[in-house]
């Protein structure tokens, strides 16, 4: 195993037969975060050997993901594709060392074994017939057959390792049969580039999901037959939805791409992600450079994390507020032209961002609510019938009146408004209600003088101007 004196090298090496899911995104980001806390190189290696599966643009989906999460990588990425030449290398090393062999069952052999053994009551695997040993004699090679080449995994003892998040943890090698690592048109298998990746790229720390649990120990066995250290393994649990389901399409979103495109900021999910599965202390908001410097394996959670949409948007929501206004503006003008705002002439965008992201969960949120400014209002028939009624019409002539000469800031505003209160004795929502629906389209504002203000005077006299008409 690797020592204390060992520079941490981790890596992250998805395939790209898909986007980047949650799960995948937490693994980088632990895999990074610990690299980052002691100084060490964050590898990204794509492992794309599924040919048939494997896509350019899954593979940009996987590298655009980490781009907006910020998980930049120190070396990579590195294709398995284009490592072809080395894994012939090894393979060819370990067939001369005798830790592989050529075996010439065909597809059809073997699963007829596997069905005898099942009929029999015993595991199916493969049962050893092309696996050389001494005194045994190989039946004749076929003609015209192509074989794979299968490690020889030992048969006797156990495969040991203390995995970082779950425990030791101990399988036979009875219960593991000569894998396959290479096809018959030599193209290698996934476990086997795996490891040849590992070693050649000396990764100390292997941070994964646990559905991986199972290649560990054939991982193990072959990469000592090729007498390389092993790295540590910690195997994290998967990420469940919020009915206690793997999390899949049908919970929503769980592309990481998706949540860009909804209007959530990568450092609201960076912190959610780092939560689900660790815990320092009761810390549940934190900066990725504190978070750095908190992780560590031994925190990591044996149990599966729950996916809990509420508490990333209420992150996201405290994202939102702390940023900068010109960095909202310009994830929200976008959305905003998709939609024919007008924004020429218009408010700033940067000064109702900041009037209106405090109650927003995420960007699109923000640009919805900040339409109003950016559109010709065009209230409800019913609430017009409701608010501005020809009692109410009067007083709000003699606001139109007022709002010709008054200082147009809310700090005169708002005074005048409770001048015209004051003198035709209304409360405030009574003057207030069909104001917003003349100026703004609708009910539900910030305070009355500030989106005044915002409007301008011009585009408020006019507005009344129409609506009293």
């Amino acid at each position: 195993m690797t020592t204390a004196n060992t520079p941490v090298r981790t890596r992250f090496a998805p395939s790209p037969t898909g986007y980047l899911h949650l799960g995948g995104a937490r693994t980088a980001l632990f895999s990074w975060a610990y690299a980052h806390r002691f100084g060490g190189t964050f590898v990204l290696r794509i492992e794309d050997t599924d040919v048939e599966r494997s896509t350019p643009e899954a593979v940009q989906a996987i590298i655009d993901g980490m781009q907006w999460l910020g998980l930049h990588h120190d070396e990579g990425p590195f294709y398995q594709m284009k490592r072809m030449d080395r894994y012939r290398e090894v393979l060819a090393q370990m067939l001369a060392q005798g830790t592989a062999y050529y075996c010439y069952s065909s597809p059809e052999e073997v699963e007829a074994m596997r069905e005898r053994q099942r009929a029999a009551g015993d595991k199916p695997r493969y049962d050893g017939t092309w696996r050389p040993e001494a005194g045994k004699t190989l039946p004749a090679i076929p003609a015209d057959r192509k074989p794979v080449v299968r490690f020889k995994n030992p048969l006797d003892g156990d495969v040991t390792w203390d995995d970082v998040v779950k425990g030791t943890i101990t399988i036979s090698n009875r219960e593991m049969d000569d894998l396959v690592i290479a096809r018959p048109d030599g193209t290698p298998t996934y476990n086997f580039c795996v490891v040849v990746d590992d070693w050649d790229m000396k990764i100390t720390h292997v941070i994964r999901g646990d559905d991986h649990v199972n290649n560990t120990p054939r991982q193990i066995n072959i990469l000592k037959a090729l007498g390389g250290t092993l790295p540590l393994y910690g195997h994290v649990p998967m990420i469940l939805g919020a009915d206690g389901e793997k999390l899949s399409k049908r919970h929503g979103a769980v592309s990481v791409m998706d949540y860009p495109a909804q209007g959530y900021l990568p450092e609201a999910m960076l912190n959610y992600l780092a939560r689900l599965g660790w815990s320092h202390g009761d810390e549940e908001v934190f900066s990725m450079e504190q978070f750095c410097g908190w992780f560590d394996l031994d925190h990591l959670s044996k149990s599966p994390a729950q996916f809990n949409q509420e508490k990333l948007a209420w992150l996201n929501n405290h994202y939102i507020k702390l940023a900068d206004n010109a960095r909202l503006e310009k994830l929200v003008r976008p959305l905003l032209e998709k939609e024919g705002a007008q924004l020429d002439g218009a408010p700033s965008l940067e000064l109702t961002i900041g009037l209106l992201k405090e109650r927003a969960n995420t960007v699109n949120d923000i640009a919805a609510a900040v339409m109003m400014f950016y559109r010709q209002p065009a209230p409800d028939a019913a609430l017009l019938a409701q608010h501005v009624t020809d009692a109410i019409k009067p007083v709000l002539q003699d606001f139109a009146a007022r709002c010709a000469t008054v200082e147009w800031k809310k700090d005169a505003l708002a005074p005048m408004i409770k001048e015209v209160l004051a003198e035709h004795k209304l409360k405030m929502p009574q003057l207030a209600m069909p104001l917003r629906l003349l100026v703004a389209g609708q009910l539900q504002t910030p305070a009355i003088d500030v989106v005044l203000e915002l409007f301008g005077r011009e585009v408020v006299l006019e507005r009344l101007k129409k609506g009293l008409a």
